[in-house]
């Protein structure tokens, strides 16, 4: 999430101060991905130290407002022309996890597989009865509507679903792969005992450890 050119984008539109940038950030992305101030305020210093914004004055009760600069809107335009790239992506918590309990003995992949998706199917379930609520035109608690917040709002939400509902499929392929894996070796061991003369054993379960 690039909340430095989130803000740009804010800032683009007029000086504003902190909360106000964490308030329509939060808007726009229906809170998603939720900033404290603390986050506003450091990125906007490191936006000042490079020369993007700028302070701007300060409201009757000390608000710190700030400008976007012209190389502030150089950067926003190219961010905008920019494809986001794929070449890092960025760290997935799922699959980090699965690719430990396959080479960690003693953990249920199964039960770590079968936990998730019950859980992803959860969140799909959600997201889908909000995009239901936008698409009503029910308001949002606390956040300002308008057509353009909501248009928003709806991209965040399908951006949601379709991420979701990519992660099930891949817990089913998962699914699928484990247990062609498990075939595999179960046919290798018994393989093995045919050369070897003795009776294979079965294979070992991976229980998941409290």
């Amino acid at each position: 999430m690039s909340i430095r050119h989130g803000l740009l984008a804010l800032l683009d539109q007029g000086p504003r101060y902190g909360y106000q940038l964490r308030t329509e950030f939060e808007a726009r992305t229906g809170a998603t991905w939720p900033l404290n101030v603390g986050q506003v305020y450091t990125t906007l210093s490191r936006l000042e130290r490079d020369g993007l914004v700028e302070p701007a004055g300060e409201d009757e009760e000390g608000h710190q407002f700030y400008a976007v600069t012209e190389s502030g809107r150089a950067e926003l335009r190219a961010w905008f022309d920019t494809p986001v790239p794929r070449t890092n992506p960025p760290r997935d918590e799922l699959a980090i996890k699965l690719a430990m309990a396959v080479t960690v003995p003693g953990v249920d992949v199964s039960t770590v597989v079968q936990g998730q998706r019950r859980h992803s199917i959860k969140a799909l379930q959600d997201y889908t009865r909000l995009k239901g609520r936008a698409l009503a035109g029910e308001p949002r608690p606390g956040v300002a509507s308008s057509a353009s917040h909501d248009l928003a709002w709806l991209l965040v939400l399908d951006q949601l679903i379709f991420q979701t509902e990519a992660e099930i499929r891949w817990l089913d392929h998962c699914e699928t792969r484990l247990a062609q894996h498990a075939e595999a070796e179960q046919a290798r061991a018994a393989e093995a005992a045919r050369d070897g003369g003795a009776t294979p054993a079965p294979p070992a379960r991976r229980r998941l450890r409290a």
